[in-house]
This record gives C-alpha cells, sequence and structure tokens, in this order.
C-alpha cells in the first residue's frame, strides 16, 4: 500500500524507517515547509513531497496517512483526511478532547474508513506478556504506572496552544497501562497538577475500583522518572521496567522472589505492529484496529478530558 505521512519531525522519520522495513511503499511525506518535505523525502526516500497537508490528502494514490503533528493539529488534520476518503492512523494523544475523538470516529465509521490511534504500546507484542503473568498472581489489588521525561522546553510540550503538557505526551500512557491490565469499570478518581501558563507540568490521578481495587499514576515533564508499573495481586506482583517500550517484565511471587523474567520480542522500531494492525484492517475493510478500538479512545480521552476539569483549568487550552 502507498503510505503518506503528514508532519515531518522525528517520530515520522521513525514511521518512515518502519514503512521501509515492512516493505510498504513509503509513498508521500507533507509538510507546512516545501523545503522541509523535500529535505524528509531525499533522506528518506519518498516518491511524493508536499508543502501542504491538503496536497497529501487530496493525492488519490494514497492508501493510509499517519498524521505526526502536534496535539493541537490532529482533529483538523485527521477530518481533512477522512473527508478526502483517506483511512488514516494519528499519533496519540488523538485528540484535544473526547468531543472531537467521537466526530472523528462517528465520521469515519460511516464512511467505511479506518481511523486508529496510534498509541504503540496498544500494539506491542509486550503487552500479551504482561497480560499473561498478570493471570497469575491471583487476585488484583493494586497497580502503580509513572512516565516523567525532562522535556519541558521543548515547544510542544510546554506551549498550551500546540497541546502541551505532561498528560497527554506522557501520562497518556499510564492511563492506557491501567486500562490495558486493570480495566476501565473504575467507580471514582481523584487528580491533581501542577500548572504552568495553562500547561500541566506535571500530574498524578489516583482510581478506585467497586471491587476494592486501586491505582495510582504519575506523569511529568521536568524530571526523569524510572518508567516502571507495578501491578500487585494477593499471590505476587509483576513489574515492568518502562512502561512506554517495556525492556524487562518479571513475575515476583508472595516472597518477593522473582519466578520468572520474560525474553522480550525483537522488534524493527517498534511501529511495525500499529502499522502492520492497520493495514490488515484496511485489507479487511474495517475501520477500527482490535488493539486499540474506537470506544478506548473516546474513553482514554473521556478521562483526560474529567482530570482537566478536576485541575480546574480548561480542556481547551
Amino acid at each position: 500500500m502507498n503510505i503518506g505521512i503528514i508532519g515531518a519531525g522525528s517520530i515520522a522519520c521513525k514511521m518512515a524507517a518502519t514503512v521501509k522495513a515492512v516493505g510498504e511503499n513509503l509513498y508521500a511525506i507533507a509538510s507546512r515547509s516545501q523545503q522541509k518535505a523535500d529535505k524528509f523525502a531525499s533522506d528518506h526516500g519518498v516518491q511524493k513531497a508536499y508543502g501542504s497537508y491538503e496536497q497529501l490528502a487530496s493525492d488519490p494514490a494514497v492508501d493510509l496517512v499517519y498524521i505526526a503533528t502536534p496535539h493541537s493539529e490532529h482533529y483538523a488534520n485527521i477530518m481533512m483526511c477522512l473527508e478526502h476518503g483517506r483511512n488514516v492512523i494519528c499519533e496519540k494523544s488523538f485528540t484535544m478532547t473526547s468531543d472531537e475523538a467521537r466526530k472523528a470516529f462517528a465520521y469515519a465509521e460511516s464512511h467505511g474508513l479506518l481511523l486508529t490511534e496510534a498509541i504503540w504500546t496498544r500494539y506491542l507484542p509486550t503487552r500479551a506478556i504482561v497480560d499473561s503473568y498478570v493471570q497469575r498472581i491471583g487476585e488484583l489489588r493494586m497497580l502503580t504506572a509513572n512516565l516523567a521525561y525532562d522535556i519541558w522546553n521543548v515547544p510542544r510540550i510546554c506551549r498550551a496552544d500546540l497541546g502541551g503538557g505532561a498528560l497527554r505526551d506522557v501520562g497518556v500512557y499510564t492511563l492506557n497501562f491501567m486500562a490495558m491490565h486493570f480495566g476501565v469499570d473504575f467507580s471514582s478518581f481523584e487528580s491533581t497538577a501542577a500548572i504552568k501558563d495553562g500547561v500541566d507540568i506535571q500530574c498524578q490521578a489516583a482510581f478506585s475500583y467497586p471491587d476494592g481495587k486501586i491505582a495510582q499514576l504519575f506523569s511529568g515533564t521536568q524530571c526523569l522518572s524510572d518508567r516502571r508499573g507495578m501491578i500487585y495481586g494477593t499471590k505476587g506482583f509483576v513489574e515492568v521496567d518502562n512502561i512506554n517500550e517495556p525492556e524487562a517484565i518479571m513475575l515476583y511471587d508472595n516472597s518477593r522472589t522473582l519466578i520468572e523474567q520474560a525474553a522480550i520480542p525483537k522488534s524493527l522500531t517498534g511501529f511495525e505492529f500499529e502499522l502492520e494492525s492497520s493495514l490488515k484492517a484496511i485489507r479487511e475493510h474495517r475501520t477500527e484496529c482490535p488493539e486499540m478500538p474506537h470506544g478506548e479512545s473516546i474513553l482514554m480521552m473521556e478521562i483526560m478530558d474529567a482530570m482537566r476539569e478536576r485541575w480546574a483549568c480548561s480542556v481547551k487550552p
């Protein structure tokens, strides 16, 4: 299939390498700058270079568009591509609000187009490994997850007009870690954040479940964290080193003895799994990927909307 990429930043470079590695056709790149698009095309061997996003979206040869623009641009970029009849895989966080997500998915479904969120942890094979370990630790009781990087000076992080903040950029991974391994049938939650110029520097949320389970999530942009995810049960616990891209997964018993450590599957870039799932869905005429159903993306956005409401700041910076 012919793959097009909108946005020519570092994450787009990673997807370009992925497309090449899996043997699909890296057909087009679009940037707001023709010069930047031309350089990207030259660097990555792309057939077409467009100096506007709409030029790529309107090219009938494009089968799938990968959107790698700032959060604030996602909804407009998604709708532009869908309205031109293009299938879309869009980077996380999917949109700025849950309302935007619902509208985009409704349009894609009504027009028979694939639309999915490119949150790679949902597609990585390590997800199944963690789940298999979780099944061996008895009744689940507690979960913790954290993800923080020293990235505050990056414009897409510190600028409200670009949809910045810890929650949308890294907190979304902690939410998805909880959702994948603890479920989403929580009964209540609380959340706080440190806000600067309308953008969350760091935030935390505590979730309570009807059966007594609790989950605590942390994310930040001004310090490094250990990126760990911990899942505790009545018969042991599971430790995930780096919830963003698991580097080690360990299973412990109730005496804190390591009883098994998983072999982490090798990957090309890590992006191949979301790409292959999207291409498979298109070939099978499906509008969503099973790893990240539309309903789950909407729910993640609804939780983030609710978290920002608890911070007493607008969901639209």
